[in-house]
């Protein structure tokens, strides 16, 4: 059995962006967001549901997932593979963005609800140990959150190591799915007794998918191989100038360094024939002032 890897845009959309089974992007925001009792999510609705994106319009393409429960709450959900920069910046206007277009003409700010954030990077930002880490705008004086109409989680997928037997929590098998999905070969016993992540696996069984799906996931499979390469590429070549910038300065430094001891060389030798200061300094260049000091020390 062959799964595709969920860090793949397309797959990830179709994964979790699928109306069809909500369930599998309910249960992996509750587990995400911690939410439970009156808080927990039952039903959301998808803002861009999962469709396949035909391969020239790709950077138009919307892959992220935006969904609002009952309350109208929005949900985003952003999947990183590369990290491009500015991603808390970025993540800051996708927030930003989707809380002000809530407003309606009347402009009645008590009908704006809160927008959460979840950004899933396959690269480190932040310098804390955890995997996942909550942001929210707390008040420095009370310790209390008086602004809460944001929040920003981020899921740093290098600093979840938990092997299969480790595995505890419903998130730590979202994240384990999402970051090692396409090295297994059978769905794991861990997951086999819990519907939502049946429907994950099976959604990501690429024998199911058909040729569009297929083409198109490797497109962005193999654009972002030929991103990466060229990146590297691009890496090697600066080094390489750098390095040999770095030689013909080191070579022009030599250079200088030996001619100004031949100078002085020079210098000196003249000294000791009896020549004078200035008569030195028109047949070697040298400042008046160092010959001076040269003739002290001899």
């Amino acid at each position: 059995m062959r799964f595709a890897d969920p860090k793949n845009d397309l797959a990830f959309k179709k994964i979790f962006g699928n109306e069809k089974h909500k369930n599998i992007l309910i249960s992996f925001l509750n587990s995400v967001l911690d939410f439970r009792d009156e808080k927990i999510i039952v039903d959301v609705s998808m803002a861009n549901p999962y469709q396949i994106p035909r391969i020239p319009e790709l950077k138009e393409t919307i892959l992220d997932i935006r969904a609002t429960n009952r309350n109208g709450n929005t949900f985003i959900v952003e999947m990183q593979r590369k990290d491009l920069g500015d991603f808390t910046k970025r993540s800051l206007y996708y927030t930003s963005k989707a809380y002000a277009s809530q407003l309606p003409k009347g402009n009645d700010y008590a009908a704006l609800k809160k927008v959460y954030f979840i950004g899933i990077l396959n690269f480190n930002i932040f310098e804390n140990e955890n995997y996942i880490s909550r942001h929210l705008i707390i008040n420095q004086e009370t310790n209390t959150q008086d602004l809460n109409d944001f929040e920003f989680s981020f899921i740093e997928l290098p600093k979840f190591t938990k092997e299969l037997e480790a595995l505890e929590s419903i998130l730590d098998k979202w994240i384990y799915f999402i970051k090692n999905a396409s090295d297994l070969t059978l769905i794991p016993k861990q997951y086999q007794n819990i519907q939502e992540f049946k429907e994950a696996f099976n959604i990501a069984t690429q024998t199911t998918w058909n040729a569009k799906e297929l083409e198109v996931y490797e497109y962005m499979s193999l654009k972002e191989f030929d991103e990466i390469n060229a990146l590297r590429t691009a890496e090697k070549k600066g080094m390489q100038k750098g390095m040999q910038k770095g030689m013909e300065k080191g070579m022009e430094k030599g250079m200088e360094k030996g001619m100004e001891k031949g100078k002085i060389d020079i210098a000196k030798k003249s000294i000791m024939q009896g020549l004078d200061t200035k008569t030195i300094a028109l047949i070697t260049g040298l400042d008046k002032e160092l010959i001076e000091v040269l003739r002290e020390e001899i």
